[in-house]
């Protein structure tokens, strides 16, 4: 095994000829004691199968003009990825007449020529804006991932685009598959917090209820904030709240939930709380909890 102060100077993943520029024999390199994630790539530490790590492990081979796209790129954002068992993979793009990688275990693109929009992560990772990963992910994603990632982009406190960002980019370069990205964008809305809350939201839709709206502040009668709802169907003071987390391992925030939720209903909203569970086999649970309110708030099916 090579002594520690041998590897002094070499990151946690480096290429076979920055290793023998540093004094690494090549015999020294073949022993198992290194991982071999890529072609002409070592490693030290354990491996880690996750898109992030993978692409920690891939950056040495990086040529100066190459960069993570696509859904690798909306992984190093955050956005949330496509549901199992659907597995992202990692795509490097470079823009003509540069050229792309050719190598097991990742997925080359050689894009048009344009102004580059690279971003630079806090870990010194080179990726696509989001805005232009999200439309290349029209070639590869569902309509509905399309849709859960344009949500997230957004949304939040610092949302990464606007939507009339996201019709720019495609209008700029093309729509693909018979206007697929334009279909998602008429769902796309700003104020979600979870891609499960994007998919409550479609699966309302797509039931027949009436639209909600998203991220709709409730107040009491005194003007006191009380609590932002997912889906708000105003005119029936129904709200709808996708509840993913285990709440068990944090007893002190379910307790606030829980006097939030008194406080919704206090105010003269229904509230109907969706749990992971309610959206299985179809969701049709879900939709029938949200139907059972609205008709009991006075909607009329079909309306």
């Amino acid at each position: 095994m090579p002594r520690r102060q041998d590897l002094q100077g070499l990151p946690a993943s480096f290429t076979v000829s920055q290793a023998v520029q540093h004094g690494l024999s090549a015999g020294v390199l073949r022993r198992a004691e290194f991982r071999r994630p890529f072609h002409g790539v070592r490693a030290t530490g354990s491996a880690d199968s996750s898109l992030r790590a993978q692409c920690m492990d891939y950056a040495p081979r990086l040529a100066p003009h190459q960069f993570f796209s696509h859904e690798t790129a909306l992984e190093w954002v955050g956005a949330p990825m496509p549901e199992w068992p659907y597995r992202p993979a990692i795509h490097v793009s470079a823009h003509r007449p540069a050229r792309e990688p050719r190598t097991q275990g990742v997925v080359g693109h050689r894009l048009q020529l344009r102004e580059s929009g690279v971003l630079v992560t806090a870990e010194g990772v080179p990726v696509e804006h989001p805005v232009r990963a999200w439309r290349q992910c029209g070639t590869l994603w569902q309509l509905d991932d399309l849709i859960a990632a344009g949500d997230f982009l957004v949304s939040g406190d610092r949302p990464w685009a606007t939507v009339q960002d996201l019709m720019e980019e495609v209008r700029t370069m093309g729509d693909v598959r018979g206007g697929l990205l334009t279909r998602a964008l008429r769902e796309v809305r700003a104020g979600v917090r979870s891609a499960r809350e994007t998919r409550l939201r479609l699966l309302v839709l797509r039931g027949g209820l009436p639209r909600p709206e998203t991220g709709w502040d409730i107040f009491d009668d005194r003007g006191t904030f009380i609590a932002e709802a997912d889906l708000a169907f105003r005119r029936y003071r129904v709200c709808a709240e996708y509840d993913g987390r285990v709440h068990a391992e944090s007893i002190g925030q379910f307790q606030k939930d829980a006097d939030r939720w008194d406080a919704i209903r206090a105010a003269g909203w229904d509230h109907v709380r969706i749990l992971n569970h309610h959206l299985q086999n179809g969701g049709a649970v879900a939709l029938e909890k949200i139907r059972t309110a609205l008709v009991h708030a006075g909607w009329t099916p079909g309306r």
